[in-house]
């Protein structure tokens, strides 16, 4: 008898303790900060504690920031309740966040670029500069990597490494004369294939320029002497002309970058009434236009 009454204490303890819990649980959840006649919650005696009743004026229930209800969660200074950005980083709040405005408690962005400071490379960019768009460093967009941000830019899309004047177009530089290949030593007779020697005459003048990357022009014209016909003489220094652009464009250089032409027996250095004067007139000239090389 004794056992029984003891297992029904128990199990009354038991669901008494159980029918609290519930009950707390569902007055927590109905649970208001208690408000005075001016609508301020009624405070406590400790610090950031306030009044708590399970009917009040205050419906509904809105947290309070003297109740320690609203708190500050980033620690940069603005609360939560206020706080665009409440979960900013330390990296983030470490050059400061707004005080006020739309972006209050966001990380200060002092130019408006959308790039926060505390990342932000140039972060005094013009309207001006913002508007024409900025990089992910927050600085003015500069595609080409001259120095010259692209909203001034007068030439985008120099390569890469070259001189470049202040409206962003590169520095050119053309040979005063053009330089000679001698039609003997590049081609045999009467043909227009280029020989090895020819090959390496041309190549010694590709990497002279500093390689097909800092060619802007060549000027390619193919001459002979006054021997044979005009027309044979005019087509075959067209050819020659021809196999020595083509060596060139093999080489890397655009073919967009090349003027060729023959002219047959027209401009002769020197009289073509010697044997010597005729090997000189047998000859391609090459005028090689570039771009001057720098290191930035």
């Amino acid at each position: 008898m004794s056992d029984y009454s003891s297992r029904k204490i128990l199990i009354g303890v038991v669901t008494g303790t159980l029918l609290s819990s519930a009950v707390a649980s569902v007055f927590a959840l109905d649970t208001h900060n208690l408000l005075d006649s001016q609508g301020n919650p009624v405070l406590t005696t400790r610090p950031d504690e306030c009044v708590q009743t399970p009917k009040t004026p205050n419906l509904p229930a809105k947290p309070y920031r003297i109740c320690g209800d609203i708190v500050d969660r980033d620690f940069d200074g603005i609360f939560d309740d206020e706080d665009v950005c409440p979960d900013n980083t330390r990296e983030e709040i470490g050059r400061g966040v707004e005080q006020s405005g739309p972006r209050k408690g966001c990380p200060i962005d002092s130019d408006n670029d959308a790039v926060p400071d505390y990342r932000d490379n140039c972060p005094r960019d013009t309207p001006l500069e913002v508007s024409k768009g900025v990089d992910a460093r927050g600085c003015p967009r500069d595609s080409d990597q001259d120095g010259v941000a692209d909203y001034k830019d007068m030439c985008p899309g120099t390569p890469f490494g070259i001189e470049i004047n202040v409206d962003g177009c590169a520095v050119v530089i053309k040979d005063e004369t053009p330089s000679v290949l001698s039609g003997d030593v590049a081609f045999a007779f009467n043909k227009a294939d280029l020989s090895e020697p020819g090959q390496q005459s041309l190549q010694e003048l590709l990497d002279n320029t500093g390689g097909p990357d800092l060619v802007n022009h060549l000027d390619i014209v193919g001459y002979t002497d006054s021997t044979g016909p005009d027309e044979y003489n005019l087509n075959l220094s067209e050819k020659r002309a021809a196999s020595v652009a083509n060596y060139f464009i093999g080489q890397g250089v655009s073919y967009d970058k090349i003027d060729q032409k023959g002219l047959g027996e027209e401009n002769p250095v020197v009289p073509n009434d010697t044997k010597e004067g005729r090997r000189a007139n047998r000859r391609v000239e090459i005028t090689v236009t570039r771009y001057n090389k720098v290191n930035r």
